[in-house]
């Protein structure tokens, strides 16, 4: 049973592994590499900090062949969706606005998760699917400069919505850490394999950082990946799964005040973009609280039995 202290230890552990996430896309902005670039260095960065921690290698050997295609194509996705990610960013020059659309991936999961794993859908999550399509549309007022950008964020959601469901329908028994691993070093394989199409479309000027951009790096690869993994994970022992997405949703709420902070990008926004992103995170917070509710109002008959 978690103790007073082993749960506060947690929630603390939790939230420093969400406002770790929200800083990536701080990071993507001050690196100075473009997006493909900076994707494949961060991603060998994060599978180097990922292989030393204890029985991952061993969890590794014990995956079974047809899970490791599977946990591979999915890692393909996880690079799609951070090539996406630092896209939107590079394109728009703003961390906000990526990580606003970012706060759409929940309401994405509520609508593949049923068609993926065939569970029951719920139709108030399409009611909040609607109302941040509204939020979209406050979120495009911030000028046609950004919309571009506005249309990849969105793409990277989709993808961070899709390779989190299908992650949820095939880590049952498996180690996390491992599959992690193996997740982000089929990333890194794929950009690798793919860079003479990658770099025709997307010319990079360098491969490999200079100056600063080790530094932001190794805190992205190490800090913002592999340990706010690993810490998300260790705290998901002493609290719940709904403590847990409802904190997670904080993330786009993290990165954006810590744009304002440190990147003045409050500077570059109006207030169609702090309308837009209200709503959009509204919706997203009540998503959790209302899907508890529910699960509550569907026990109370069977209490009565």
């Amino acid at each position: 049973m978690a103790t007073p202290n082993t749960k506060q230890k947690a929630y603390l552990q939790l939230h420093l592994a969400v406002f770790l996430f929200g800083f990536t896309a701080i990071l993507g902005k001050l690196i100075t590499l473009e997006q493909t670039a900076l994707v494949w260095n961060r991603l060998w960065i994060a599978v180097l900090g990922l292989i030393f921690i204890p029985r991952v290698f061993r969890g590794i050997l014990s995956i079974k062949k047809s899970n490791l295609l599977i946990f591979s194509g999915i890692g393909v996705l996880v690079a799609l969706h951070w090539l996406t990610f630092y896209g939107s960013i590079k394109v728009g020059n703003s961390a906000s606005v990526t990580l606003a659309c970012l706060a759409t991936s929940s309401l994405f999961t509520s609508i593949l998760e049923p068609l993926i794993t065939k569970s029951k859908f719920q139709w108030v999550e399409l009611l909040l699917g609607l109302l941040v399509i509204v939020g979209i549309y406050f979120l495009s007022g911030v000028g046609e400069a950004y919309y571009l950008a506005i249309v990849i964020g969105i793409i990277s959601a989709f993808l961070a919505a899709l390779f989190s469901t299908l992650n949820k329908k095939y880590i049952t028994g498996q180690n996390s850490l491992s599959v992690s691993t193996i997740e982000l070093a089929a990333g890194f394989i794929f950009i690798s394999v793919c860079y003479p199409i990658l770099q025709h479309l997307f010319p990079q000027p360098q491969w490999f950082p200079t100056g600063n951009d080790w530094w932001w790096l190794i805190v992205l690869g190490l800090l913002c990946t592999s340990l706010a993994f690993a810490l998300s994970l260790e705290a998901l022992k002493e609290i719940s799964a709904f403590i847990s997405n409802l904190s997670i949703n904080l993330e786009p709420v993290y990165g954006i005040l810590l744009a304002i902070w440190i990147l003045n990008e409050d500077t570059q926004l109006n207030f169609d973009f702090y309308l837009g992103t209200a709503i959009i995170l509204v919706a997203v917070l009540l998503h959790p609280i209302i899907t508890k509710v529910q699960k509550r109002r569907l026990k109370l008959p069977a209490k009565h039995i």
